[in-house]
């Protein structure tokens, strides 16, 4: 082949690229991006086989794909969105399906992995407490990595479990050489899904793991905020005035008991609370539907005896009687 056919032959590669591209740009509304770090040619296939029919996965350069999203903005201007994310090792998950099974199924399609030196550690690596079926010859490399060992039955055993590495350690040659040794392929690689495109909005991946009932909280969350800004600075708004509402009558009711003043809302309080008997009877109603009324005769903290009922005016004559008994009689009789 000669130099001219190459760069022929490459010119076609990128123009078919580019039109395929641009292709499914106009086709599929909603984009995963996705991290391809650790990810082979191999692993990649598979991945792109169990897509099929649900999402299509493109790797390229990312200058040829923010050129081709700036070419096409005339045609979709909400793909301007999506160019601050189009940098580093990533790939784009085209599909017009559902984004959290499609991240399900991209994220289930993991391959293990060894530990290759220089390489940072995605998770903790512990090696288990064992016999390594090793011949003793290599002990003065266990004794170099400080990891106690014993000879057992001609064999190296580890003593105790050992805690390699930690999330985000560099590995060291020697660590990558002990675990390919022990035939321990301790990390799973496979696409990360970072951002999502959807109809012109991007935003973390993380928000895809949010439920209905996460929403919902969220939603009214925001609504108590506005709620109790508004009262505090005294501007009403739809979420606010309800309390507002509340809170007035609440005043006119403390107006109405303090004076002669009466409406149809207050006139049973006010009969409550002119009569005790009664006011007690709807305390203890209430304390048996709801929770325990602040001044109910319910038991003091320790083991107190209990708080003493209110009493009402006949009891209280009949112990004025008796007192009058106790000191001769009645008023017939003179000192």
């Amino acid at each position: 082949m000669s130099k001219a056919e190459g760069k022929n032959k490459k010119a076609d590669r990128k123009k078919n690229y580019w039109t395929r591209l641009v292709a499914l740009l106009d086709e599929y509304s909603k984009i995963l991006i996705v991290a391809a770090d650790n990810v082979g040619s191999n692993h990649m296939q598979q991945i792109r086989k169990a897509m099929r029919g649900k999402a299509v996965l493109l790797m390229g350069k990312n200058t040829m794909i923010r050129k081709a999203i700036r070419d096409h903005l005339e045609k979709t201007p909400l793909l301007e969105g999506l160019l601050p994310y189009v940098k580093g090792n990533i790939g784009l998950v085209f599909t017009n399906g559902d984004l959290s099974d499609v991240r399900t199924k991209l994220t289930e399609l993991k391959v293990q992995a060894s530990a290759k030196a220089g390489s940072f550690s995605p998770i903790d690596v512990v090696v288990p407490a064992g016999n390594t079926n090793m011949e003793p010859t290599k002990t003065s490399f266990f004794q170099a990595l400080s990891i106690p060992t014993k000879i057992n039955r001609g064999t190296i055993e580890i003593i105790n479990d050992i805690h390699l590495l930690v999330v985000g350690q560099k590995v060291s040659l020697s660590q990558a050489a002990l675990l390919q040794m022990l035939g321990i392929k301790p990390f799973q690689y496979g696409l990360k899904v970072l951002n999502v495109y959807d109809n012109g909005a991007v935003y973390p991946a993380a928000v895809l793991d949010l439920t209905d009932d996460d929403i919902i909280k969220k939603f009214f969350q925001g609504v108590n905020n506005v709620a109790a800004v508004s009262l505090q600075i005294g501007y009403p708004t739809v979420v606010s005035l309800p309390h507002s509402i509340m809170n007035g009558y609440k005043n006119l009711l403390a107006i109405s008991i303090a004076t002669d003043y009466t409406f149809p809302g207050s006139e049973k309080i006010k009969q409550l609370l002119s009569d005790p008997a009664a006011f007690a009877a709807a305390q203890a109603a209430a304390a048996a539907t709801s929770a325990p009324v602040v001044g109910a005769a319910t038991p003091a903290a320790g083991g107190g005896a209990p708080a003493k009922p209110i009493k009402d005016d006949k009891p209280e004559e009949e112990v004025d009687e008796d007192m009058g008994g106790l000191f001769g009689g009645g008023d017939d009789e003179g000192y």
